[in-house]
């Protein structure tokens, strides 16, 4: 018997890409509930609007040649979210910018828009640099809580997650934390975020590590160890992502070629 024909899409090949792009955004104020799909949902429907010349794949489903990076959870803010963007035209990175924060509701914000250059941005997104706000726990509470934390080698917190319990050491993967007042933490902070006035501030850099270790993570272990128990959920902001820069603990840019 001669083998079944295969099924052939309809049509022109898509246009290939000629161009990627790396764009980083931001989820501010109640946007911050949005979540990884709705906004991909969002983001869709913006680059239409703003005319970008998106790439798509081939077959019977074609979809934009978008590819997304590490995305904060759901209730998070962020001061720094990625994605890669593949067009079929060559465009200037400063326009897609404007154009899609434009088509984009207000509180996600289209932060910088470069030309990708060598490599994965995936790779280059090593760790977070964290700022959460405390309400109802004094500074000092906090400061002896994360210096509990920071006095142990390892700290193993079990989060359920789709595969059941995962049981894991949050310790390993906390690079530095400090402790801080709303007025310091405000100085150091990200210019577009305004920090709470009745707050303690815990302000960490975390390795990305499989599983990835998360800012709720951190605060179960610190339920665990110090009993530290706000009255009110923390609110989280991740200020930055990028190359970990371990001579100095820092999060660098993933967006400069130069960085580490």
């Amino acid at each position: 018997m001669a083998p079944p024909r295969q099924r052939v899409p309809e049509g022109p090949a898509p246009d290939p890409a000629v161009q990627k792009l790396r764009v980083r955004y931001a989820k501010r104020g109640r946007l911050r509930f949005t979540s990884s799909r709705d906004f991909q949902r969002a983001l869709e429907r913006a680059l239409r609007r703003a005319d970008v010349p998106m790439a798509f794949s081939a077959g019977f489903h074609p979809h934009p040649k978008i590819s997304y990076a590490n995305a904060a959870s759901t209730g998070t803010a962020s001061e720094a979210e990625y994605f890669e963007l593949q067009v079929t035209e060559r465009v200037d990175p400063e326009s897609v910018r404007a154009a899609l924060d434009e088509a984009l509701p207000g509180g996600i914000d289209i932060v910088q828009v470069v030309e990708a250059g060598p490599g994965a941005l995936a790779d280059r997104l090593e760790a977070s640099d964290w700022l959460v706000e405390v309400s109802g726990i004094s500074v000092e509470v906090l400061h002896e809580a994360v210096d509990r934390l920071l006095e142990r080698e390892t700290v193993e917190v079990t989060r359920v997650t789709k595969s059941g319990p995962r049981t894991f050491d949050v310790r390993r993967a906390l690079v530095a934390a400090q402790v801080q007042g709303p007025g310091e933490a405000s100085r150091d902070a990200a210019a577009n975020h305004e920090i709470r006035p009745d707050c303690a501030i815990l302000r960490m850099v975390v390795r990305h590590t499989t599983p990835a270790v998360r800012p709720d993570d951190i605060l179960t272990a610190l339920r665990e160890i110090a009993d530290l128990a706000p009255p009110r959920p923390p609110l989280v902001t991740r200020l930055a992502q990028g190359p970990l820069d371990t001579a100095t603990a820092r999060v660098t840019d993933p967006l400069d070629p130069g960085s580490a």
